[in-house]
């Protein structure tokens, strides 16, 4: 059996591909019946698209691959604490499981949420995923533009 671990590392590669391509590195897929149906990695200077995040990109390609709208049985993994905007692409997808790696004081949902959960109310989160990792690869490249 495959496990978070596993379709962490998978992100974490495609935030590695961002990295490299001069974008933020956040790497995103979604997993259903432990197959991936859908990667994204950030391509918001590439697309000159602010919304071409890397979970956006996964769950329109993930939806494209079984052809529906949401994604109740779906886990989605990205490699940093979705933004609120990602966060409501998740909602109105219904995804069933969001795992993410490192915490977004900055960005991240919670610091608009708060403690409310903008998530699908049936969704269940996890975080902490190769949290390091993930971090890791964020500071570099912030320290790597300075």
């Amino acid at each position: 059996m495959l496990d978070d671990i596993h379709f962490m590392k998978e992100a974490l590669r495609l935030a590695q591909a961002a990295f490299d391509a001069g974008e933020v590195p956040v790497g995103a897929v979604v997993v259903w019946d432990e197959k991936i149906i859908g990667r994204g990695s950030n391509q918001v200077e590439q697309l000159a698209d602010s919304t071409a995040h890397a979970e956006m990109i996964a769950i329109t390609a993930a939806c494209n691959t079984i052809g529906a709208k949401y994604l109740m049985e779906a886990t989605l993994y990205v490699t940093l604490e979705p933004c609120l905007m990602c966060a409501g692409a998740m909602y109105w997808s219904k995804v069933g499981r969001v795992v993410f790696g490192a915490s977004d004081v900055k960005n991240g949902y919670k610091r608009i949420a708060g403690t409310q959960n903008p998530f699908h109310p049936k969704a269940s989160i996890s975080y902490g995923i190769m949290e390091q990792e993930c971090a890791q690869l964020m500071k570099d490249f912030f320290a790597q533009r300075r």
